[in-house]
Order: C-alpha cells, then structure tokens, then sequence
C-alpha cells in the first residue's frame, strides 16, 4: 500500500511546473486565485495541514501557532526572508520551518544594479519624458545624472547577494565598501577589493552609493535611521532590495524631498504594499513593487527547494534548508 501523502497547503499562486510537481508528490491544496489568505483561512490551514508553504504575505505568528493542529510539522516558506514568522515559537510546538536560500541570489543582484543605474542616470524620467511628449530633441544640459564609474559603493551586510551586488559593481567601476557583523574571508576580499568598515557611521559618512542587504531582524529594525540617513553626503543614493524595514522610511522620504539625499531606488518598502505617499510623488524616487526574484527561472527554484525541503522531512530527515532560532 502506498504511503499517505502529506497535507501541503500552499497560500499563494506558484509557477505551474511548480504545482503541477507538488499535486504529484504530495496532497497538495493550491491557491489558484492567488488572493492571499485572511486570517481565518490561514487558522483553518493551520489546523488541517502537515505542511503549511506560505509566503512573505502571510504572518505566522505566535496567536496562530497556537491553533496549529498536532499534524502540522512543518513550515516550509517559499523566500529566503522568514521574519514574518514566529521561528523560536514554531521550534517550541515541533514544528520545523526551512526557507528557499541561494536561489535568488543573482537575480536581486541584477535588479540592484538596475536601480543603481536607474537612479544615478535618471532612467525612468527619461522614459516618462519620453513618453509624455517632453522630448523635443537633444539638448546639453538637459536630464544630466551621475556618473557610476568611479563612485564608492556602501554594500549593507556582504552576504551572497552583498558579494553578488559587489562582483557586478566592479565591473562597473565602482570601488567596494561594506559594513557587516564581521569581516568576509581574506580571499573575497581581495577577489572585490573590498573595504571594511565596523562601523557603519564612518562608511556612510563616505560613500556616493549605499545598497542594503541585510535581513530584517530587530537588530536590523531602522539600522538605516532618520540619525544615519543624515550623515549621507546631498549626492549620495540609497538602494534597498531586502527589507523595507531596515529604513526609516519617512526619514528618507523627508531628506529626499528636502534635496539632502540624491536619490533612491526601492524595491521593498517600510508598511507593504503601502508606500509612503511621499516617495509617490518624487521624481528622485524610483519605486519598483519588490520584484527582487521576480524571474521565471527564480521562482522556480524557489519551488524547487520548497519541495526538497518537504520531501526531506517525509523521508525522516533533516530539511536541508532548516531554520534555527539561533540562526536569526
């Protein structure tokens, strides 16, 4: 007799090879209408699953927890981020909880250099001038940016994507700074002729570009505050492709208006999906709706290790993938 499939509920709409293969392993409930489950819908899932997959949308926190039925073992998040999640009280019932890590490491790093370059050169303005009618021929002084070649890039925590971030960078020209908990390995050092800075005060006070890339934790909780975010120089710009919350974000909001800070260019934001009406109506802001992994291939693998992950546990073992309370 086969073996009962497990009961996986998954919250949002995933990429059709994805579904298709977890309706064949597994005992599988999707969310075809891809509308992001209410709070009863995720109290009912709770309930009746071996295996919830939910994502960054929905919050799994200690009030569910304490609705989960027996059965439910594991929580295994499709993204790499799990600070919507209740880790330690999930660890506390048994419940492991794994994330989908590496697999969209070079696809943020593409879209920071694009926003990178989108801010410093104006790109979107271009495009929207374009579009309106403005452009009327070429003229010298009009829609002048900055030049990226040359300018020292800040890098915000230099984990996989950081270094991914910092790899391109250099090719264009840019000279590497980074801030994290301790420094990289003397190798990656030298392969990005990087600079470290314990403090992150002293390299922010010195950069023309600062690139976030740390998790959201409560040590993270506005790292980025209204105090940092002065002691940027009227040139700099600010790129965020990680957590919104790492920002304050009415305190950028407020600088970019004031013309005390260049530029920024957002992919995630403080209170989303509401953005701060402020930053709607900057043209020095450019405001992209947290498409980081946003690729085919990305959110495939994504699924992918979603489904290695489940499989692992129903075979008895360790997820690969595993997320522990001291890890955060």
């Amino acid at each position: 007799m086969a073996a009962r499939k497990p009961k996986v509920i998954v919250t949002r709409k995933l990429p059709d090879p994805v579904e298709t293969r977890m309706r064949e392993l597994f005992d599988a409930e999707l969310n075809v209408a891809d509308q992001p489950f209410t709070r009863a819908q995720l109290e009912d899932a709770v309930g009746r699953a071996d295996v919830l997959a939910p994502t960054i949308t929905d919050k799994i926190d200690a009030s569910l927890l304490a609705k989960a039925g027996d059965k439910l073992k594991l929580i295994a998040n499709f993204g790499v981020g799990v600070d919507h999640i209740d880790v330690p009280g999930a660890f506390a019932r048994g419940i492991a909880v794994t994330n989908t890590p590496g697999v969209l490491t070079e696809d943020t790093a593409d879209l920071t250099m694009a926003l990178i370059m989108a801010v410093a050169r104006r790109i979107l303005e271009g495009a929207q001038a374009v579009q309106a009618g403005a452009f009327t021929g070429w003229t010298p002084t009009w829609m002048m940016g900055r030049r990226v070649t040359g300018k020292r890039l800040g890098i915000i925590g230099m984990g996989r994507i950081g270094q991914a971030v910092a790899r391109r960078a250099r090719a264009f020209g840019l000279q590497i700074h980074y801030h994290n908990r301790k420094p990289v390995s003397s190798r990656i050092a030298e392969e990005l002729e990087a600079t470290y800075w314990e403090s992150l005060d002293q390299m922010l006070a010195r950069v023309d570009i600062v690139s976030v890339h740390s998790p959201h934790t409560p040590a993270t909780y506005h790292l980025l505050s209204a105090r940092r975010l002065k002691l940027l120089q009227p040139h700099a710009v600010v790129i965020n492709t990680a957590r919104g919350e790492i920002i304050d974000e009415q305190a950028l909001a407020d600088l970019l208006e004031q013309g005390k800070i260049a530029g920024a260019g957002l992919d995630v934001f403080e209170f989303e999906p509401t953005i701060n009406p402020k930053l709607l109506k900057l043209p020095n802001a450019v405001l992209l709706p947290h498409m980081g992994s946003a690729t085919l291939e990305g959110r495939i693998d994504m699924g992918e290790k979603v489904i290695i992950n489940i499989r692992t546990w129903m075979d008895g073992h360790k997820p690969p993938d595993r997320v522990l309370p001291q890890m955060l």
